[in-house]
């Protein structure tokens, strides 16, 4: 597989991931609502600081999204727009795409099942982060292996902001959809 092909693939399954109300289309609502169980799935009281910048951070994303496509915030979006626009605003602008829309939620994500509250993500944590997403039945041990690029048995944000951009220009297998 082509590593565009493999690129239109990802975000054809990440549109599917957002899509949580299988409609056919994506909007702002959706990551809001994907946000929510994911903080579901952690256990974590809505209105605790961890969760509150989980469910800030997911609609935030859209917003950049949109706002950097000169589009409205509010308006949903097919397939075939949503891999246009991601397309542009993250693959094709490489590393600096991906940091700029994807940080602050990887930030919030790593901070609500980081129970430790060293800023990292062990492989505990890390396992907890899969099945907190859908990913459960992947090996997190190979998958924490592959992210963890300084071999330090933690994953900081750098590394996995990385890792997703890897994974979504078609460098990396490791699935990490729920980011």
């Amino acid at each position: 597989m082509s590593n565009k092909t493999a690129q239109t693939e990802r975000l054809r399954q990440r549109f599917a991931l957002y899509d949580t109300n299988g409609d056919g289309r994506v909007g702002r609502g959706d990551l809001e609502a994907e946000a929510r169980r994911i903080v579901e799935a952690f256990g974590e009281p809505e209105n605790s600081p961890k969760a509150q910048a989980l469910l800030h951070a997911y609609p935030h994303m859209w917003d950049y999204m949109m706002q950097q496509a000169g589009l409205d915030a509010g308006q949903d979006l097919s397939v075939e727009q949503f891999v246009e626009i991601a397309d542009a605003q993250m693959l094709s602008q490489g590393a600096v795409g991906f940091s700029n829309m994807l940080r602050p939620s990887i930030r919030a994500m790593v901070d609500l099942c980081d129970v430790d509250g060293d800023g990292q993500v062990d492989p505990h944590e890390f396992r907890k982060w899969l099945a907190a997403i859908g990913n459960d039945r992947i090996d997190a041990d190979e998958v924490f292996r592959q992210v963890d690029a300084d071999g330090n048995g933690q994953l900081s944000v750098e590394e996995l902001v990385a890792a997703v951009g890897k994974y979504h220009a078609g460098e990396l297998d490791a699935p990490l959809l729920g980011v």
